[in-house]
């Protein structure tokens, strides 16, 4: 059965056709069977046959030609003075079919007019001639009017039935490209992020190695205890970045940080002493400072300003060359917190503060804006007067 209908569905036409030569038959047999008609005007039917019939199975495929043609079919009978036939009930499907089908809206009403005024006309052309009495013809032309109405009212339904389905269609796959592309924001972001943080793991705590092995290197034979030293924080240095790299993916992983002794927590303001030392330690001279009160402050703002010390020394280490010293200034707002790391050292390279980057890839200050931009504060990056380089940041604790 679901065969059946799914074959219809695919063909309608050629069902509307099946129709059509079954009417044509019947039509033509009443037609020719009926002893009252006379052969003129049996001749005279048959292109009401054809046409009505030719209607029926072309109302899908060309349905505004042929509602005009069932027009001029109805037409043609009242010209010749043809009774209604079998065939005639082909001018309600066509009815039903300009109604609900995508059609201009004009015609669709001048269809509705055009049968609404088939039956009065019908009976004032052929009432007389069967002794009908005026309230005979008007109480029959009502009754032939219900038909024509039903249909056309069915068909407009059914219009804006399809109509309500397509715009909800619509809007459903205009909200599916929009949570794609949220979708697509939001995978852009999460990238964005998990490069921050890899750049700021990988690039702090490598450069501290390159350094401290380059050191080790250099007095392994005259100072072997310094030797010694500098491979502990060597080895100490990598430890914390492989902490903070599982930290880094077990969050990726699950979405949440992880308990175990594996994962360290999230860097905060506390820590940025620890960073100074660390830096101390690998042979950077770095002057601390706090002004203000400290206090806890929101998890993103306290990430942001370690990772942000934490770039800036880096960059120190890199472009600040061999005598180079840095200072770290944090101070505490009513409404933020301040940020002041400044070196004496040669500065960046022009190009790397102007298009947004502090390293040979230029990620470094790109990322520093990016966490900035996240927390709502600001960033003023550049050379100092009297050489060196200067990073100068605002972090609110609300988001402006």
């Amino acid at each position: 059965m679901q065969r059946l209908y799914d074959l219809i569905r695919r063909h309608p036409t050629g069902v509307d056709s099946f129709w059509a030569v079954l009417f044509f038959g019947i039509s033509m047999i009443a037609v020719v069977e009926n002893p009252e008609t006379s052969t003129p005007l049996r001749l005279a039917t048959v292109p009401v046959v054809l046409a009505l019939t030719t209607a029926l199975a072309l109302r899908r495929k060309w349905t505004q030609a042929m509602f005009w043609t069932a027009v001029g079919a109805g037409v043609w009978q009242l010209a010749f003075g043809i009774e209604a036939q079998v065939c005639d009930v082909a001018m309600l499907v066509v009815l039903f079919t300009v109604a609900a089908g995508d059609v201009p809206r004009w015609v669709s009403r001048a269809a509705l007019g055009v049968g609404l005024l088939a039956s009065p006309v019908y009976f004032v052309r052929f009432g007389v001639d069967k002794g009908l009495s005026f309230t005979q013809s008007v109480t029959f032309a009502l009754m032939v009017i219900v038909p024509f109405a039903l249909a056309w009212v069915t068909g407009d339904s059914l219009r804006t039935r399809r109509a309500y389905y397509a715009q909800l269609v619509e809007r459903n796959q205009r909200l599916e490209k929009e949570r794609e592309a949220q979708a697509k924001v939001a995978v852009a972001a999460e990238r964005a992020r998990i490069a921050r943080e890899l750049h700021d793991v990988v690039a702090h705590n490598v450069s501290v190695m390159v350094v401290q092995a380059d050191g080790a290197a250099y007095v392994m034979d005259v100072a072997p205890e310094q030797a010694k030293e500098a491979l502990q924080t060597i080895s100490g240095t990598g430890r914390q970045a492989l902490a903070e790299m599982r930290r880094l993916l077990g969050v990726l992983r699950t979405g949440e940080p992880q308990d175990s002794e594996d994962y360290v927590p999230q860097p905060d303001v506390e820590q940025i002493e620890v960073l100074v030392e660390q830096v101390r330690a690998s042979g950077l001279t770095v002057d601390f400072v706090v002004e203000g009160t400290p206090r806890k402050l929101p998890s993103g703002v306290e990430l942001t300003a370690y990772r942000i010390v934490q770039e800036a020394l880096t960059n120190t280490r890199k472009h600040g060359g061999p005598e180079a010293g840095a200072s770290v200034r944090l101070v505490y707002f009513d409404d933020g917190l301040g940020l002041l790391v400044e070196d004496d050292g040669r500065g960046a390279a022009h190009e790397l503060y102007e298009d947004g980057g502090a390293d040979g890839a230029g990620h470094g200050l790109i990322g520093m804006r990016e966490r900035i931009g996240m927390v709502g504060g600001t960033l003023d990056a550049g050379p100092r007067p009297g050489g060196g380089f200067r990073i100068s940041a605002l972090l609110p604790l609300k988001k402006r």
